[in-house]
């Protein structure tokens, strides 16, 4: 059975849940899912089964789910040993559920016994009408519903990145990247041995799903490699995929046979496909949500020309040296109109050429001014910004100094925290203005994320790089994804998603 969008619903929107197997134990999966339930907001019904039929967590549970009443609940999540998992199915098939989470392991990830047993739990899902999620899985979030059905934290913040993991461990490291970056998430699910339901099934709920602007997946292993990128093929027409695979190489390609029992692919034929279906592959977890984060909250370039400019010379060598290296990208030479224009703004001492390096030379308005001219040229496809936040990391050791009650000390503070603000708030609006992306960058992102340059840059829902480097990973991949719709004849979007807009109007 292929779980239809009835199914879906019940896993990511339930009108109730089901806490199997709830237990008064912090330590157990049935103590913790149930207070992760009960602690981030979620509004439906919420019930428990314990065998002793002791109260959990305040909520009153029944010793079976004999006694749960019909039509209630929807999703049911299971924190029960394999032996009570049949009885449990059917009875809860029975009172109206149509999803199923199972946390519980020793199933196809075990042995052949355990392989068996899977393949009978399939069956019985199919049998009943139940969408099965896992076994061997962490749990389901999803922030519409203020849904947090998992036996681990955290929650993360309400945003357009839909997650789809093999791996529960990357489930909770795309989450916690949203909470530190502030870019959220709409649904996140752990596909644990994805029995019936594998990653590229939710990824295709998700190019249906009004809540979901961007696909962000881990995979180990493929057992029907042309299946899967057929269909993700048809994801990728829709919205953008990020895709980070384990099991690359021939010890990680153990390791995760023995993780979820899955068998890797071969992986340059695996890098090929994702690039011809129009999917985009990270190679860290730190580049692929910041790949899915860029999807969510910038423009697409129409071209691949940058421009940087940097408040200081080394900052903005070494961009221009990762710009050369990535193969997609070009750094833009200077026009002439454009470098006649910058020459208003700076003193002779600019370095007068890309990377636009201010030499110091910058006043109260020119950051904004400069960012206005440069991106609105059309040599100009993007802007990588560097050098935000440097006078208020100084503000912060004056503030923090024995000199911090001087008035003029308090006065200068004041003034290069505002600014700093203001210059992170003149890239967001200048790139909306413009259509074209800019990207900030700078390590203070992670020193001192309280600095107002890039706190303001978070405000805005936007990522602050931690380093050029990763600014421009991140800028590679929106071109490809631009160039992906252009070659297809599809529209690019005004800003934020890089969902496909259908056929051009020109």
């Amino acid at each position: 059975m292929i779980p239809g969008l009835e199914q879906y619903r019940a896993l990511f929107e339930p009108r109730g849940v089901v806490v199997a197997g709830a237990s008064t134990h912090p330590g157990k999966f049935g103590f913790v899912s149930l207070h992760n339930l009960l602690a981030n907001g979620y509004q439906g019904g919420v019930y428990a089964t314990n065998r002793e039929g002791s109260a959990v967590l305040g909520v009153d549970t029944i010793r079976s789910l004999d006694e749960l009443p019909s039509g209630v609940a929807d999703l049911v999540f299971v924190c029960t040993p394999k032996a009570a998992n049949e009885e449990l199915l059917r009875v809860a098939a029975a009172k109206g559920v149509r999803a199923a989470f199972l946390t519980t392991a020793g199933y196809g990830e075990s042995d052949e016994q355990g392989r068996a047993d899977e393949a009978a739990l399939v069956a019985l899902c199919d049998e009943l009408g139940i969408l099965l999620a896992g076994p061997n899985g962490q749990g389901v979030v999803s922030t519409p519903a203020s849904l947090c059905a998992q036996i681990v934290a955290p929650y993360p913040p309400a945003g357009g990145i839909g997650v789809a993991s093999q791996s529960g461990n990357f489930v909770s490291s795309f989450m916690n990247w949203s909470c530190a970056t502030g870019v959220g998430i709409s649904r996140a699910v752990s596909a644990g041995n994805a029995a019936a339901t594998g990653v590229v099934d939710y990824l295709s709920f998700y190019a249906t799903d009004p809540a979901t602007d961007v696909a962000l997946a881990y995979v180990e292993g493929i057992p029907d490699g042309r299946g899967f990128i057929g269909s993700l093929a048809d994801v990728a027409a829709a919205m953008p995929v990020v895709i980070m695979k384990g099991g690359a190489t021939s010890g990680g390609a153990r390791a995760a046979a023995s993780h979820t029992g899955s068998l890797a692919s071969d992986d340059r034929t695996f890098d090929g496909a994702l690039r011809q279906c129009g999917a985009t592959r990270a190679a860290s977890v730190e580049e692929a949500f910041e790949a899915a984060a860029t999807f969510a909250t910038q423009p697409l370039p129409r071209g691949n020309r940058v421009l940087v400019m940097t408040t200081a010379g080394g900052w903005g060598v070494v961009t221009a040296d990762a710009v050369t290296r990535h193969r997609d990208l070009e750094l833009v030479e200077l026009p002439d109109d454009l470098r006649d224009q910058i020459d208003q703004h700076l003193p002779p001492r600019w370095s007068r050429n890309n990377p636009v390096d201010l030499a110091g030379g910058e006043t109260r308005d020119t950051i904004p001014a400069l960012l206005e001219l440069v991106a609105a040229h059309d040599a100009v496809d993007a802007v990588i910004y560097l050098g935000l936040g440097i006078q208020s990391n100084q503000a912060r050791m004056l503030r923090t100094g024995p000199f911090a009650q001087d008035a003029d000390v308090a006065r200068i503070v004041a003034y290069h925290e505002r600014q700093d603000a203001r210059y992170a708030r003149a890239a967001h609006d200048v790139s909306v203005a413009t259509g074209k992306p800019i990207l900030t960058a700078s390590e203070l992102a992670v020193a001192f994320p309280d600095n107002p340059g890039p706190a303001t840059v978070r405000a805005t829902g936007r990522l602050c790089y931690a380093s050029a480097d990763r600014a421009v990973a991140a800028l590679g991949h929106l071109w490809q994804r631009s160039r992906f719709l252009q070659r297809r004849g599809l529209a690019a979007p005004a800003s934020g998603s890089g969902r496909g807009a259908g056929p051009r109007d020109d």
